[in-house]
Formats: C-alpha cells, sequence, structure tokens
C-alpha cells in the first residue's frame, strides 16, 4: 500500500482514458494533501458542458480507478469544470466559449467586451461586439489577445447580438407541419 496521495501525474494517468472516453479533457489535478480534508481535484472540460449528472458520473468512476492504486490517505475527490474565471488562453477554449460574453485586453493594452464568435482556421474570433445602438462583427487574431475571461451574464443577450454570433435564435427551431 502506498502512503499519502498520488501525485498529479499519476491521477492524469489514471484518469485520461475514462475521461476522454465521456468526452472530457482533464484541464487540470490539483492534488492538496495539506488541507484538513486532504482533496483531489479535477477540472475536466468538453465540447458540451460538464452537468452536474455527468460530473458525478466521472466522480464516482475516478473514485473507482483511484482506489485502484490502494494509498493509505482519505481524501475528497471533486470532479469540476474550469468556471467562468479561468482565462481563455487557447482556440479550443474560445471554441468552447462560443456565444459567450468575455472581457479581452489586447496586445496594445486596450480593452474590449463582446460576445464570442466562431474561430476560424487561422486562429481568429469573430468578436460581437457594440457599434453605438447596432452590433458588429469584428475579426481579431487570438495573438492580438493577451487575456481573456469570460463574464456572468444576468440578462438574455440581444437576440442581434446572438445572431451574429452564430448562435441561431430558439424561435428558428421549427417542426413539420402546421
Amino acid at each position: 500500500m502506498a502512503t499519502g496521495l498520488p501525485s498529479q501525474t499519476q491521477v492524469i494517468e489514471l484518469l485520461d482514458a475514462e475521461f476522454t472516453r465521456a468526452g472530457f479533457e482533464i484541464e487540470d489535478v490539483i492534488v492538496d494533501d495539506q488541507a484538513p480534508q486532504p482533496r483531489i481535484t479535477v477540472i475536466a472540460d468538453g465540447d458540451t458542458p460538464l452537468d452536474l449528472d455527468t460530473a458525478a458520473a466521472l466522480a464516482r468512476s475516478a473514485s473507482e480507478l483511484l482506489d485502484t492504486l490502494e494509498f493509505d490517505s482519505q481524501y475528497v475527490l471533486e470532479v469540476s469544470s474550469p468556471g467562468v474565471g479561468r482565462p481563455l488562453t487557447t482556440a479550443k477554449h474560445f471554441r468552447r466559449a462560443h456565444g459567450r460574453k468575455v472581457e479581452l485586453t489586447l496586445t496594445d493594452g486596450s480593452a474590449l467586451t463582446g460576445r464570442v464568435g466562431v474561430v476560424d482556421d487561422d486562429d481568429v474570433l469573430a468578436l460581437v461586439v457594440r457599434a453605438g445602438r447596432d452590433w458588429n462583427r469584428r475579426r481579431l487574431p487570438l495573438s492580438e489577445i493577451s487575456r481573456a475571461v469570460v463574464q456572468v451574464e444576468f440578462s438574455p443577450p440581444n437576440e442581434r447580438e446572438l445572431q451574429l454570433a452564430g448562435i441561431p435564435s430558439p424561435d428558428a427551431t421549427t417542426e413539420g407541419g402546421a
């Protein structure tokens, strides 16, 4: 039987295939053996949001896999998504944030707030920004973004803004007949 908790590398190696099968990538693993209740936190992200049921199912399978290591320490296992405070740093992050409102700092030091549109193959972001009383798309190379963070929204976005971001309107779905 091993002592202490598994290392970050051990956790990733053990759980990676299971998370991949479920459609998620392990973004980070935090092993905190100094906490009053030692904790292993697995941060996962995927093309679909990590809902509570999926997080619980992943936590159950992760727990079973971690139990095979037979460490003698008790710990709390947590599976979660990166959360809105996580900076967007890769094209994949921007693709997964499609339709979300973001606050950007550009490499020239200026700030910009907009809605994430499509990221093309050249890693250029179509950002929907306010233009007076209307909305416009602005093409922005990811290399010109020094910091980007998703913003929490408390009211629904403007329909035109969503349309420019490439998000279909809920009213646009039709069922056959009528």
